[in-house]
């Protein structure tokens, strides 16, 4: 695609990630990069004909000398054009795991906290992009998960829940790099060239040096991308069985997921290990998925009626159920002042408790009650939210401890089944 033929390419792709009721306002992350930058150009011209505002986003992740100068120079593009532009500085890195993917989920929070009323954010991935990704992820060993790639609409969920957040949108997912950047050499654009694309460190900078050698081999950018389509097309069926094997074998409990024992045998391998999955991301309120060798094996004991800790839960068989809760040892540390956000999940509010925290109840509350609740196993107790001052248990709502307090569980993302929709 050309020219003009990429100009008419975007129009069409946002008509059909957005349109026909456009928003009045979308988000763009640019960069400063040529892909990006295209992107900026291609969403400056398409607004004439849409009356869509654009404002536009840049994360300076601050990992080389010249990333402020990017930053600069894309806010001035932006100013040239009308629209306008804030840099997100990010400071987050401590030199441990891997760095690209700090810096894309730091880059997602970062958009969160600035887009306000925005609900939509485009950014420049391109078919390349989804080429690299798709090896990437196939050197890992992933499964229809990961090798479906890059959606070209995905939402991103808020710390409020399932309808706080915003989607991400990726209108160029079927455009070549090359092709991006001719367009902006034939309007005279500028764009700037980021030195750790040639980095060999970088696992995405030595796929991309490897299609050259696989492309004569019918390994190209076009095959891998379209592969990943039809993964994709393969993802949403095998998540679709899951959720209507959920609304048959799944039910909720004070933050726990219980799955019917007899519900989940009668259930094939794969869609079983997608609930398990998908309830130990829910209940620890992770981002993420467990790596897919430590989920099988963690299934396989439960599911033999053992217990197995993963992914900061706990998962054990209970008589009629295998119980996902939340793992006592991983809430060491973590607590939050009454009225916030805990554990990513839940919210404790009350009058007079203001001056108190949250943590889990533990052994130490445990031993403070006068009576403690049915029906919940004592792992699960002792990992669940209680308010105290200090040292001393002040409430805990399923013993009736304490003065009345509400409690709302948001699993940082809603309800299961709404947490099931939008993976």
């Amino acid at each position: 695609m050309r020219g003009t033929d990429l100009q008419g390419h975007f129009a069409d792709r946002m008509g059909d990630l957005l349109g026909p009721d456009f928003p009045e306002e979308i988000g763009l992350a640019v960069s400063g990069g040529g892909d990006s930058m295209a992107m900026l150009t291609l969403a400056h011209n398409w607004t004439r004909d849409f009356g869509v505002r654009l404002r536009v986003v840049t994360v300076d992740h601050g990992l080389r000398a010249e990333s402020a100068e990017e930053a600069a120079f894309v806010a001035r593009e932006c100013a040239a054009m009308g629209h306008p532009h804030a840099t997100l500085k990010w400071q987050g890195w401590e030199g441990r795991g891997n760095l690209q993917e700090a810096a894309r989920a730091a880059r997602l929070r970062l958009i969160e906290g600035w887009r306000g009323s925005v609900r939509h954010v485009l950014m420049a991935h391109t078919a390349d992009d989804q080429a690299e990704t798709f090896l990437m992820r196939l050197a890992r060993g992933s499964g229809v998960d990961g090798l479906s790639g890059m959606a070209a609409r995905r939402f991103v969920p808020g710390a409020a829940g399932a309808d706080d957040g915003f989607w991400l949108i990726r209108p160029l997912l079927d455009a070549r790099r090359a092709d991006l950047r001719h367009f902006l050499t034939v309007l005279k654009g500028a764009w700037v060239e980021d030195p750790s694309n040639q980095d060999r460190r970088f696992d995405r900078v030595r796929m991309r040096q490897a299609l050259d050698l696989l492309a004569p081999l019918g390994l190209d950018v076009p095959g891998l991308a379209a592969t990943a389509v039809r993964m994709g097309r393969a993802r949403e069926a095998l998540w679709q069985r899951t959720r209507q094997a959920a609304a048959k074998v799944v039910r909720q409990e004070r933050g726990d997921l219980l799955f019917d024992r007899d519900g989940m045998m009668a259930l094939e391998a794969e869609t079983r290990l997608r609930l398990l999955a998908a309830g130990l991301q829910y209940v620890a309120a992770r981002d993420y998925r467990p790596r897919a060798a430590a989920l099988e094996a963690a299934a396989e004991r439960v599911l033999s009626g053992g217990t197995a800790t993963l992914h900061g839960c706990l998962m054990r068989a209970e008589k009629a159920d295998l119980r996902i809760c939340r793992e006592l040892a991983a809430l060491a540390g973590v607590e939050a002042p009454v009225g916030a956000l805990w554990d990513g999940r839940v919210r404790i509010c009350g009058a007079g408790l203001a001056h108190c925290t949250v943590r889990a109840l533990g052994e130490a509350g445990a031993a403070q009650l006068e009576t403690r609740p049915e029906g919940l196993p004592h792992a699960s107790l002792l990992a669940q939210p209680a308010v105290f001052d200090g040292a001393a248990l002040v409430a805990f709502g399923p013993a009736g401890h304490g003065p009345s307090h509400d409690i709302e569980w948001c699993a940082g993302l809603g309800r299961f089944d709404a947490f099931l929709e939008i993976h």
